[in-house]
């Protein structure tokens, strides 16, 4: 086997000790990544945290890099991945940071756009058997696992991207309510959710707009797991009869 197949095995599989601790390191790199740029936009934090931060941002692009360069490398049709969903997702993980660089400090910072390369380590969500006495919810959830893992990485990622969308259509508009990501998170629960508290809500146009399409994907993200359970234990439900 050449060095070449070897990193491939290592990146791409999940059926060696070294593949499945890549794809564990690079989920947590990921989530790490995700977590100092949301941090980052706290305001009034102390010099020393903002150091560390763009140090660990530097040092995570770095890895990212040389991950991109090595999926490149161990490909077998090198420019079908670079235009592949999983190749274009990766040159994500790692371009807003050097586009920042050349645009300056004042440009829109992308890198929330990281967050859809947690599709990337799906396969590392492997649900285990249940016991027998909870066997048709166990049956239900086997129907439809693909589409509820699915549903709650959607969900994960819109809410994030809904907190970051609006933080930057509403903060100059409304910094003492939209100070932060963290703080507009509430926000895209609330819009999200459709519940619609109406304590926190945009004024600027960009917002209002951002807003409404924000509640038409809420919709879908709360009404498609309530019917993906029902129909899955109605399933698991006939089954069983079947069966006695």
């Amino acid at each position: 086997m050449t060095l070449r197949d070897t990193v491939r095995q290592i990146v791409d599989g999940t059926d060696t000790f070294a593949g499945r601790a890549f794809d564990w390191s690079l989920l947590a790199l990921i989530l790490w990544s995700i977590a100092t740029f949301t941090v980052e936009t706290i305001p009034d934090l102390e010099n020393a945290t903002v150091r560390f931060l763009w140090y660990s941002e530097v040092v995570i692009t770095a890895l990212f890099t040389v991950e991109y360069a090595v999926r490149i490398w161990i490909a077998e049709r090198t420019w079908r991945y670079v235009f592949s969903f999983n190749g274009l997702i990766d040159l994500v993980a790692v371009a807003p940071f050097y586009i920042t660089l050349m645009m300056g400090l004042g440009a829109m910072d992308l890198r929330a756009a990281r967050a859809f390369r947690l599709f990337r380590v799906l396969q590392l969500l492997k649900i285990r058997r249940y016991d027998r006495a909870v066997a048709r919810f166990r049956r239900a959830w086997v129907i439809a696992r693909e589409e509820m893992v699915l549903y709650l990485l959607l969900t994960v990622i819109m809410l994030f991207l809904s907190a970051t969308g609006i933080y930057y259509f509403e903060n100059a508009a409304q910094p003492e309510v939209f100070k932060s990501i963290p703080h507009s998170l509430w926000w895209a629960l609330a819009t999200l959710t459709t519940v619609g508290y109406g304590d926190v809500y945009p004024i600027t146009v960009g917002g209002r707009i951002f807003t409404f399409f924000v509640l038409m994907v809420g919709l879908g993200i709360v009404a498609g797991p309530a019917g993906l359970i029902a129909s899955a234990l109605a399933q698991a439900r006939r089954e069983e009869a079947d069966r006695g």
